[in-house]
């Protein structure tokens, strides 16, 4: 009776609010157009209600500041960062952001939001491959300050983080060719730090993700029973870890993702192309509401998904 009571309020505190302003901007990914710089890395500007949130960092170090300032994106008084996960694709554009960004703001990419267990070691060939925790001390000594974060937390009005994300499903979307030690055993390194970002809205949920290392459906299931086990996935966005999958594997991801009832996809970074194409032919969607992502692309509560002018 207890545990039913502590899942209900849950549900209820989740259920509390939601938003119709919200602005998603690609600012890292392999497609670019224009004199925008394409990359193997993802980077996203979350926008909601004057709030804003950079949405991992891109690989390269100057990427996501180049990229901004060609689309006329002003970082500077960008405060709070979500990191995905470890990985240096995701990562890899911090440090610069901090360093050129502080002098115009003290504040600016100051607090740095991250899934328990970023921090631990990833072992391959007796080598720490867990680039992103040698300079941790670094960062720290930039100003940044971490945040943990294990549960499902609210970091602005409707913009939650998922927290590290139950694997129902075993999608296993990561690579599989790193190590970790827990408790003194060798376990495959299945990045078990890895989140998302969901935006509450009046449309539906609108869901973040940087590889998607936890599984999509099982990101979209957990969302799903975080905000009433009823609510949509109006759009999901960003690196999805499709680009490997087989016509079975996208078959049965296409499948969940009409059943959560997901009306804009945008596919950046590992999502892969053929994946993006696949899941449009079989879920009945087009261009404008299914597409591969570019650096540019974005989504608009108002205006719906704008994928950029080479992607189809």
């Amino acid at each position: 009776m207890k545990r039913f009571i502590f899942l209900s309020l849950l549900v209820l505190n989740f259920s509390y609010g939601q938003t119709n302003n919200v602005k998603i901007t690609i600012l890292s990914t392999m497609v670019a157009d224009y004199d925008y710089l394409g990359e193997w890395g993802f980077a996203a500007l979350v926008e909601s209600d004057g709030n804003k949130i950079l949405f991992d960092t891109g690989f390269r170090e100057n990427t996501v500041l180049e990229n901004a300032a060609s689309l006329n994106i002003d970082l500077s008084m960008v405060e709070h960062v979500l990191l995905s996960h470890n990985h240096s694709d995701h990562t890899g554009g911090l440090k610069t952001l901090r360093k050129k960004l502080m002098i115009l703001n003290p504040n600016a990419m100051k607090y740095v939001h991250v899934g328990k267990g970023i921090f631990m070691d990833r072992w391959s060939n007796k080598i720490n491959r867990n680039k992103f925790k040698t300079y941790k001390e670094e960062l720290e000594n930039l100003g940044i300050e971490f945040i943990y974060h294990e549960k499902p937390e609210e970091i602005f009005p409707n913009v939650w983080t998922t927290g590290i994300v139950p694997r129902n499903h075993n999608e296993k979307n990561w690579s599989g060719y790193r190590e970790m030690v827990i408790d003194g055993k060798k376990i495959e390194d299945n990045i078990p730090e890895d989140q998302s970002l969901i935006i509450n809205t009046n449309k539906g949920l609108v869901l973040v993700s940087g590889c998607g290392h936890a599984g999509i459906v099982n990101t979209l299931e957990y969302a799903s029973k975080l905000f009433g086990n009823t609510s949509d996935i109006y759009t999901a966005i960003g690196g999805f870890h499709l680009f490997n999958k087989n016509d079975n594997d996208i078959d049965w991801t296409a499948k969940y993702m009409r059943k959560y009832k997901v009306k804009y996809f945008l596919g950046a970074h590992c999502t892969g192309i053929n994946a993006v194409y696949s899941i449009r032919e079989k879920n009945k969607m087009n261009r404008s509401d299914c597409a591969v992502a570019a650096v540019g692309s974005y989504f608009d509560y108002e205006k719906g998904m704008y994928a950029g002018r080479i992607t189809n």
